[in-house]
């Protein structure tokens, strides 16, 4: 493949967005995702939601996909009551981002899950997820860091082999884990903080995160995911 793989990375949808002179709903994405994606040697394209039945002929002009955090999942869609504490649903941003990670799956294109976007591939492959949980969240609106450490031969820790702090800012986590995915990384707490799919498995290079690279200095994840994305024909 000639010249920088292209890296698709989903978004927000919100209302009331404000820059300027003015308020209307927006397509939004932090200025971190796509930044992080140009310092790893790839060029970044932004995925608002659509129409889920147009993700696959997204996914064909696309290297790779990096799925972004954002709100919680809706637990509907693993099966769960809905807890107090958990947020708003985003049904729009939830079928889209599904759609993706199906379609990705299917035609084998590198795909990044970072916090939710992690989440969402647990739940897309059947796992469920825990709707609250303490300490993985500064406070609100501000991100905190806390140590990683990868399980000794997964992808994951080929990828970042010491024990790295990361930038987090979650509330929720997996709990029953998705088919075909395996744990590659845990806090001390043993929250799980990466989900992967095993060297050579049917789905191809499939890594989740849950913490947020694109908020530090550590490239090597998103590198990862480019790197892999330059080597498909």
């Amino acid at each position: 493949m000639g010249g920088r793989p292209l890296i698709g990375v989903s978004t927000y949808l919100e209302s009331g967005a404000r820059w300027g002179v003015w308020e209307l709903e927006a397509a939004l994405l932090p200025a971190g995702y796509p930044r992080l994606v140009q310092r790893a040697g790839g060029l970044a394209v932004m995925l608002p939601p659509d129409d889920p039945d147009r993700a696959a002929e997204t996914l064909a002009r696309l290297d790779g996909l990096v799925i972004a955090g954002g709100p919680d999942v809706d637990p509907a869609r693993y099966g769960a009551e809905r807890s107090p504490r958990t947020g708003p649903a985003a049904p729009e941003r939830d079928a889209w981002e599904l759609a993706l990670i199906g379609a990705a799956l299917r035609a084998r294109t590198p795909l990044l899950g970072i916090c939710r976007g992690m989440q969402l591939l647990n739940v897309a492959l059947g796992g469920t997820l825990v709707q609250h949980l303490d300490g993985h969240a500064e406070r609100v609106g501000v991100f905190g860091t806390h140590p990683v450490e990868a399980v000794p031969g997964s992808r994951y820790a080929e990828i970042v082999p010491e024990v790295c702090e990361v930038p987090a800012y979650h509330h929720q986590a997996v709990e029953r884990l998705g088919e075909g995915l395996v744990v590659s990384a845990y806090a001390k707490d043993a929250v799980v903080e990466a989900v992967e799919t095993p060297p050579g498995a049917e789905r191809g290079w499939v890594l989740g995160v849950q913490w947020h690279p694109e908020m530090g200095d550590d490239v090597r994840v998103m590198r990862a995911l480019v790197e892999e994305a330059s080597r498909r024909d």
